[in-house]
């Protein structure tokens, strides 16, 4: 875009704000100076699961699994909705700087987020409201099959200020009836586990299962919960076996239907 269309397409998107015709506004703005193949914009809330506002993409596999799945639970094993729980700091996060070390490696990695042909995704994490938080979300996808440039990333950094400040407009009026962050997954799975399989994990091991899922190695377990990674390993050990289970890919599958509230 020149100068003149960039800035008409801001203009847009401030005329547009209160109405359904801002997210798309927004899209055509940042598409313009930021070169992005796809935009999705979600909302977390601390009651409920998580509501998708707008989403565009020419490639269909981006997000064909974006409400059957994700929606319905995937998306607690996604680095971006960590954001919300760990009540982050408003900016822009690069997808692959937040994600947990071994995330790569992760079942869910392969199974869902493998399958969206992102090569790169950038994130404007916003909180309009107490315990809610809106991510929106440009990529680059199979279409341009290019990561995001520094140059490019520098870009969209710079305009973290304005999407903040029109984001925290346009959705000001969201609510959420619980306003601290909270983490009850590792219990639920600790529950429904014991009611369905018989099997009874500590709440320590139900944490760490679910912190192996999220693609935390041992290291960054022991770091995260304070204890060492020898530590760690002990209690994963103990996991495998009480699930009667050997590998991350059987951990994965035995918990899945838990997270997807099956």
């Amino acid at each position: 875009m020149t100068d003149e269309t960039t800035s008409k397409a801001l203009g847009d998107t401030i005329n547009a704000l209160g109405t359904s015709d801002f997210a798309p506004a927004l899209y055509h703005w940042l598409q313009g100076n930021c070169a992005i193949d796809n935009i999705t914009i979600i909302a977390f809330f601390q009651d409920r699961k998580p509501e998708v506002f707008f989403s565009h993409t020419n490639v269909r596999r981006v997000f064909e699994r974006l409400e059957s799945e994700y929606v319905r639970g995937a998306y607690l094993l996604d680095p971006a909705h960590a954001l919300h729980l760990n009540d982050a700091n408003e900016d822009l996060y690069r997808y692959k700087d937040i994600a947990p070390d071994h995330f790569q490696r992760t079942e869910f990695f392969a199974a869902y987020y493998g399958r969206t042909t992102l090569v790169d995704e950038l994130i404007y994490f916003v909180q309009p409201a107490d315990g809610v938080s809106v991510t929106i979300c440009i990529g680059r996808d199979a279409s341009s099959k290019r990561k995001f440039s520094t140059k490019a990333i520098a870009q969209a950094r710079a305009l973290a200020p304005i999407v903040t400040a029109l984001s925290k407009q346009q959705w000001h009026d969201l609510q959420s009836t619980k306003t601290t962050s909270s983490e009850p997954v590792p219990e639920t799975l600790r529950e429904r586990l014991v009611a369905e399989k018989d099997i009874a994990l500590s709440p320590r091991q139900s944490e760490i299962a679910f912190m192996i899922l999220k693609g935390h190695s041992s290291v960054s377990i022991g770091l995260t919960l304070g204890i060492s990674p020898q530590t760690v390993k002990v209690i994963r050990k103990q996991l495998y076996k009480k699930c009667m289970i050997s590998s991350q890919a059987e951990l994965f599958s035995l918990l899945t239907p838990y997270l997807l509230g099956k």
